[in-house]
Formats: C-alpha cells, structure tokens, sequence
C-alpha cells in the first residue's frame, strides 16, 4: 500500500507538470552529446504540398518526399540509418526501401503505400534520434531502424557518466523521460548548469569523420575508454529511441545490420606496448612464416598463427589471416568465430561490434519489438554461412539482391504487425516487379555507384582526398 501511495503521488505530480507544460523531455537531451544548430531533415513546400529533403541535406541524404497531407487509406514508413538504408554506393532506387515499397505496392494495391528513406551517410545513432523525433509530427505507422556502423566515425569524448554501472544507467534513462525528473533536475542544478552537466561534446549538423581527412586512419588508436563510452552512448540511444517510440504508441521494426566478415580484412591492427623488443620479434617472425605458408601448407600456418597469438592475442588481422586459413581446411565454424574475433578487435570498427549487436538484441527483447537479424538473413544465402563478398558490395553495404532480400523479410514483419495483408503466392509476383523496376534503372545509376564504390574503398583505407588528418585532431594523432 505504501508503494501504491507513492507512484500515485508522482503520477499526480507528474500529470500536474504536463498540464501546465513543464518539464518536457528535449530532444537534445543526451547526457553524451549536443548539437549547436540542429536542422529538420524535412521542409514543407507548400507549392508542391509535400514534405521533402531539401538539397541542404542531400550531401548526407538521397532525395526523398511525401505529401504534406495523410490519407486514411495510407500506410508511412520511415526507414532510420546509415549508408546501408540509403543503399549506397548506389542510392535509394536499389536499397531495401524502394524493394519494399513496390512489394506492399504489388501485394496490397488497395492502399497507399509511403516508404521514406532517411538513410544518412556516416550517421550514427546520436544523428538519428532529432530525426525520429521529427518524423512523429508526419504520422509515421512504422520506423524501421538500423544502424551500428558508424558509431566510431567522429570525435566525441565522455564525461563520468561512462562509468555509471547498468544497474543505474537504466532507471536514470527511464527516469530521463519523465517531466518531474527535468523539472527536479532544473531546480537544483539551473538550466544553464543542467545544460552543460549532460552535454560534453557539441556537434554541428554536419557530419565530419575521421576519415574524410587523408590518413585519417592515423586518428584510431587503441582506447579501450573511449571504445566502451562509444558502446555505452550506443545502447543510450538504441533505447531511446524505442522509448520514443513507444511513448508515442508508433511501432518500430529494429534491424541488426550486416557485416563482411570473410572478405574484409580489419582496418587497422596495433599491438599493445605491453611485449617485450623480444616477444614482438618473435610474433612478427611467426606471423611472416603463416603468411608465406597459406596456400603451400595451410596445417602449418595455422600452428603459426596459433603460436603468434599466444604472444599477442588482440592483433585483429592475425585472427583475420587464422581465420582464412581454418575456411581453406574446411573448418567453417571455427573460421567464422576468427573472422568474428578479427571484426572485434579492428582498431578501425567500420563494423557493428558484437557487444552491439547484442545491445541491438537486448534492446529489442526490452521493448518487446520485432528483430530483424539482417546479418543473419544474408549469411544463409552464403556458401560456408560466413558473410563475404557474395552478399556484400564492401565491408557493409549488401548487393542489390541482399537489399531484395532485406525487403521481402520486411515484408512478413509488418504481416506479423498486421500493417499489410499478403496474398497467396505474393513473392512470385513481386520478383516480377523487382525485375522490372531493375531493368528501367538507367547505366549512368550504375556508373554512378561502381565511382562510389571506388571513393568508398579509399575513404576506408584512410586515403580520402581531404586536408592532412594531423591539421584537425592533432591530439588524437600523436606521435604514430
């Protein structure tokens, strides 16, 4: 009875603040980050009566619109994340959104059908929550989220709350939703001090990455502080914006991205300065004479690579290498947890790490939301269920037929929502449209995308054509 008489307190207290509009959550409220000029994704053309990217954003965004007025008979998607959304290195014509969307189109033409890409380039999670939050004014009947790519992209730093063990971080993300917590919050610490207590890096709406600079690879040390606060700030905003969500009674589909793992080798690698000038010679020896063996005695370059990673075992490409050569002998379960390993330890994560994508699954089994494990998904279509190149475009970004794949699956989850009903033998018809929207597609799309392919891969290797790395984060350089 006393805890009964307690939450019946706040929840007055609590209604009392909402009547009288006190307390609203902000947006901007991120104990990790801040914007200095946040802008909408979306900007009303009156002339044309339609919302729509204006060409502001397109540099991060492809072109994209929907009508500035809702009909009943229709249904709004709007698909949050990175590159992988917006389909690159091609665009939206071939991403898993436009699949879907001529699928609902074909299976269910009795309604209208609205799948909005907000697919951004380089866009981490912290970058998606303003657009979630904006899209809610748009009638959205579902968000469709993926992300995990991007997060190590840009320069951030975390204050003490990194520290904050999960058993307290998550009552105060629950409680972060409140209107009492913010109006208790600004009394003690005034809206100047509240301010900055949970904001330790502004960011401007722009995007800018390490590795738009050339070298920028030489910004990616080994940080183990830094890598858990970015992992923390991930979950952060993973469960906010199901929070968001689900407050605002719109359902979410959540997607685990896919990731290369047999056919992308890590990014970067670094030893620890731990060894002794005898222990790196000797693991640099043995690494050389496993390298040199691959193909002429795969048995020996495995023991190795074995005996390399007793002296240091966190050098991401000598799981890498171990891992190609377990795949040669046959030994595909083993080989995958080495790539897996490899993908983990990559001082440069381009890659989803595993301890996220066990956030993404957490995350949805907290807020009872359907998982679409999209990494899985495309690893079926493989030959040694080990995702590589036969799936994926790059180190990311699947093919058109993993986009396809991507789409149709999205397909039997909103059935599973009862957003669509889908009659018998709808995937034939559908691969009958898919095929026609294909080959409507122009060369120059094509052309287009292989360019992009090609920046992408320099881009990777550190090699973009932007201003020395050293002459915009000296500090994360170094000495390297």
């Amino acid at each position: 009875m006393a805890m009964l008489a307690g939450l019946f307190v706040f929840a007055v207290v609590e209604g009392v603040f909402w009547l009288c509009g006190l307390g609203q959550p902000d947006v901007d409220d991120d104990p990790f980050v801040g914007f200095s000029d946040l802008q909408p994704l979306f900007v009303h053309d009156a002339e044309a009566h339609e919302y729509l990217i204006p060409k502001s954003r397109q540099k991060f965004f492809a072109a994209d619109a929907f009508p500035d007025e809702k009909s009943v008979h229709t249904t709004r998607v709007f698909c949050l994340g990175g590159s992988t959304v917006q389909g690159r290195p091609f665009s939206t014509e071939t991403s898993f959104t436009t699949w879907l969307r001529l699928a609902l189109e074909t299976s269910q033409p009795d309604r209208r059908w609205e799948v909005v890409n907000c697919g951004g380039i380089s866009y981490a999670s912290y970058r998606l929550v303003p657009i979630l939050q904006e899209c809610l004014q748009y009638e959205p009947d579902l968000f469709v989220i993926c992300t995990g790519h991007n997060e190590f992209l840009e320069d951030r730093t975390y204050g003490d709350i990194r520290d904050i063990p999960a058993v307290v971080a998550m009552p105060h993300q629950w409680l972060a939703r409140t209107r009492s917590y913010h109006v208790y919050r600004s009394l003690l610490l005034g809206p100047s001090d509240e301010k900055s207590d949970q904001t330790t890096t502004v960011l401007t709406h722009a995007v800018e990455t390490f590795l738009d600079y050339h070298n920028g690879l030489k910004a990616f040390r080994r940080d183990e502080v830094w890598r858990s606060g970015v992992i923390r700030h991930f979950d952060f905003n993973l469960n906010r914006m199901l929070g968001i969500a689900r407050d605002a009674e719109v359902p979410v589909l959540l997607m685990r991205p896919p990731s290369n793992l047999g056919d992308t080798a890590p990014f970067k690698s670094e030893l620890r300065p731990t060894e002794s000038a005898e222990q790196r010679k000797n693991w640099r020896q043995l690494t050389a004479d496993a390298l040199s063996l691959l193909s002429s005695n795969p048995h020996e370059s495995l023991r190795l690579f074995d005996e390399a990673l007793q002296i240091h075992d966190e050098y991401a490409a000598t799981h890498f290498w171990r891992g190609k050569v377990l795949e040669s002998l046959g030994q595909f379960d083993l080989g995958r947890e080495a790539f897996v390993r490899a993908r983990d330890e990559d001082i440069c994560p381009l890659r989803v790490l595993g301890p996220m994508e066990r956030g993404i699954a957490a995350a949805a089994a907290r807020w009872n939301v359907p998982l679409l494990d999209a990494h899985e998904l495309l690893e079926q279509e493989t030959r040694h269920g080990i995702l590589d190149n036969s799936m994926l475009v790059d180190h990311v970004h699947p093919t058109f037929e993993g986009h396809q794949l991507i789409g149709l699956a999205l397909m039997t989850r909103m059935q599973d929502l009862r957003l669509v009903e889908l009659p018998d033998g709808w995937r034939s018809h559908v691969k009958t449209v898919f095929a026609q929207h294909f080959d409507l597609l122009p060369r120059i799309y094509f052309l287009r995308g292989e360019r992009n392919l090609d920046g992408l891969r320099y881009w990777t290797q550190g090699l973009a054509d932007g201003p020395p790395i050293e002459t915009r984060f000296p500090e994360r350089v170094g000495d390297e």
